[in-house]
């Protein structure tokens, strides 16, 4: 689909944000005067009205692993990750909140590692995450750890199954557009932007 892309500082001034959303988080999609808030929802609200290509696969038990392992990083890697490495390195930054809490950053590190050997078994027997091919399992992980490789503290050398499935989406047409995103202020690490790493 094309689309407009609108940028949002929420912690700048949510207002205009906060009209659309509530919640006053990223993201939301405007088309036609509807507003679809919440990743997920926008998510399901495009496999409802876009048929090609789809993001949840066939069978009902196939479809609620999709979904499961997609719940699994929207709320358990965003916790347990995202929530550590995010803020101290990124948010605390542009916030001007201090230094980052190095246990903290551990913390985060350590939980990663845990996560990555988790999706290293998922995939020594998948192709997806959820099963023989992508779906919207595979989007949402790739996005959560987009984020976390921006800041370079991936490491994908220590668990190959995840470095190879994330090397093959970093691939797609439709993933390039993230590689190019730039954070004002905060280069990208070294790599990030690498098909071939």
């Amino acid at each position: 689909m094309k689309f407009d892309l609108h940028p949002v500082r929420f912690w700048d001034d949510p207002d205009a944000l906060i009209a659309l959303n509530p919640t006053g988080l990223p993201p939301v999609l405007v088309e036609n005067d509807h507003v679809i808030a919440e990743a997920r929802a926008i998510l399901e609200y495009l496999e409802e009205t876009v048929p090609d290509p789809t993001l949840l696969p066939g069978s009902a038990v196939d479809r609620a692993e999709a979904r499961r392992i997609a719940q699994w990083f929207d709320r358990k890697f965003d916790a347990e990750v995202s929530a550590f490495l995010l803020h101290e390195k990124l948010e605390k930054r542009i916030q001007s909140l201090g230094a980052p809490d190095m246990d903290a950053v551990r913390a985060g590190k350590d939980y990663l590692r845990w996560h990555l050997d988790y999706m290293s078994g998922l995939l020594e027997v998948r192709d997806g995450l959820a099963g023989p091919r992508w779906t919207l399992a595979d989007l949402v992980a790739a996005a959560h750890l987009s984020c976390i490789d921006y800041l370079g503290d991936v490491p994908w050398s220590e668990f190959p199954p995840a470095r190879d499935w994330y090397q093959r989406i970093k691939c797609r047409p439709s993933f390039r557009g993230l590689l190019a995103d730039r954070l004002p202020g905060m280069g990208r690490a070294d790599g990030y932007q690498d098909l071939d790493f």
